[in-house]
């Protein structure tokens, strides 16, 4: 059984940065795809941004160019890096894996909070 634990949520002040980790656990397997996702207070769970086991991003418009998603070395872990932080951001980040056969795993969540 695989799992997934975000880390690096917390509360910033708007313009701040924050990363964000995801660690798989248990039966690691290889992932297709590994990604960050958040939902918001009263808002559906929307796709923050992505990355493939090849190398390729796919990226949210409203956190184009502020957000940064990176896969560890292990390829096992994923990283969201998040700068110029608005109060809009403020979400529960989930990290998001599929592996080879398509089948999505979840984290449980991790608060980010952008308030001054």
């Amino acid at each position: 059984q695989v799992q997934l634990v975000e880390s690096g949520g917390g509360l910033v002040q708007p313009g701040g940065s924050l990363t964000l980790s995801c660690v798989a656990s248990g039966s690691i397997v290889s992932f297709y795809e590994m990604g960050w996702y958040r939902q918001a207070p009263g808002k559906e769970r929307e796709l923050v941004a992505s990355v493939f086991s090849r190398g390729g991003t796919n990226y949210a418009d409203s956190v184009k160019g502020r957000f940064t998603i990176s896969r560890g070395n292990t390829k096992n872990t994923v990283y969201l890096q998040m700068n110029s932080l608005k109060p809009e951001d403020t979400a529960v980040f989930y990290c998001h894996a599929k592996d080879n056969t398509y089948f999505n795993y979840w984290g449980k969540g991790t608060l980010v909070t952008v308030s001054s």
